[in-house]
């Protein structure tokens, strides 16, 4: 018999001494169970109730996924069965007489955007990009400074890779980065690694990133990005009279709009089509991940209307609650202006789990590094 099987005849058994043997050999610290497509939720504990929420049920928003879990007999296990895609990458939490947390059994957790953990599933079929993690001899470098700007009446702080080699070269493409602080921190974007490992694998040219800090530099806690990220014209006069000035007058940069690129998630992902649009003249390639534009639904008439029209347009989305249907309309929007796009669709949620792996095949898209040939 499985072990899981024999778990669940224990457990109604009420077969405790046998429940704690298979539970401490087979299923502690090794969670979820995962079959094909097949997942169990277990949890062992005493409890009143007990239900798991992620990416799979919106976070409890949908409330068609069934996400109680059951207690078996009058033991202290409680399951949960359901079934996902076998390519899918998942997170979510365990909740617990209403206490939320990581499943304390599972040893895979990764850092969401709010800055706590979650827990992760990962189906039999879903695979890491191999480019996440540094594994390079050749390491860019990375330059911080401060901004006082003028259209937002703030300070911005601004921190600029360049890639290994770049006393060497010139007109090199650029990409700017809005919520560049989680772009680059290595448990979210992990965008220095991509970078570092993909032009050292001449899998893209080099190119110099400029990550853009949506925080208040006094207080961290003061994030401005659902201000400036959601159609801003103040932000978009920063970026075009402000930080492209410094940035080419300080670097090895190409001023050719061919050769410059945006980059967003969610509320990102609608800036950079709204600067697609409005700032086509110096950002001829824009790199959209999970947009958010059911937050200003006027993006489409903007994108329609603009004479403005990109070069290249890489655009992902999940398939678990997150952003599908605008995807697809904006990318029928852009094929209906005979523009290039590059359109992923994945089977994960709205997480830096999701966004992280797919960077390095839209990098390749927007700047391949030519052939030699």
């Amino acid at each position: 018999m499985k072990p899981l099987a024999a778990l669940i005849e224990a457990a109604n058994d009420n077969d405790q001494k046998k429940v704690d043997q298979l539970w401490s050999k087979y299923f502690e610290g090794n969670l979820p169970v995962i079959d094909n497509s097949s997942v169990t939720f277990l949890f062992k504990g005493s409890a009143k109730s007990v239900s798991w929420n992620g990416d799979f049920n919106a976070w409890s928003r949908d409330t068609s996924f069934i996400n109680q879990g059951k207690q078996i007999g009058q033991s202290d296990i409680w399951l949960l069965q359901t079934t996902f895609p076998v390519d899918a990458r998942l997170d979510y939490k365990i909740v617990v007489d209403n206490k939320w947390s990581t499943d304390p059994n599972n040893p895979n957790t990764i850092l969401s955007g709010t800055g706590t953990s979650n827990s992760e599933i990962r189906m039999p079929d879903w695979e890491q990009s191999k480019w996440v993690k540094k594994n390079i001899t050749q390491a860019g470098t990375l330059d911080t400074f401060i901004i006082e700007s003028i259209n937002l009446s703030r300070e911005i702080e601004i921190i600029v890779y360049r890639p290994f080699g770049y006393e060497n070269l010139n007109e090199l493409p650029t990409i700017y980065i809005t919520d560049g602080h989680e772009y680059i921190n290595p448990q979210l974007g992990s965008m220095v690694e991509i970078l570092d490992n993909l032009i050292e694998a001449e899998k893209i040219e080099p190119l110099i990133a400029i990550f853009i800090d949506p925080r208040n530099t006094n207080d961290r806690s003061k994030n401005l990005r659902a201000d400036e990220l959601t159609i801003n014209s103040d932000f978009l006069e920063f970026v075009n009279t402000e930080l492209l000035p410094v940035i080419d007058s300080s670097y090895n940069s190409s001023t050719n709009r061919a050769r410059r690129a945006i980059l967003g998630t969610s509320l990102g992902g609608l800036n950079a089509s709204y600067f697609g649009a409005n700032a086509g003249e110096n950002f001829g390639n824009l790199m959209i991940q999970s947009p958010a534009y059911w937050y200003r639904k006027e993006i489409f008439e903007l994108v329609e209307n603009s004479k403005s029209k990109p070069i290249k347009v890489s655009m992902t989305t999940g398939l678990m609650h997150d952003t599908q249907a605008d995807a697809l309309k904006m990318k029928s929007l852009y094929e209906s202006k005979e523009i290039p796009i590059q359109y992923i669709e994945v089977n994960e949620g709205h997480s830096w789990g999701n966004w992280q792996n797919l960077i390095d095949d839209q990098l390749i898209f927007l700047f391949p590094k030519p052939s030699k040939d």
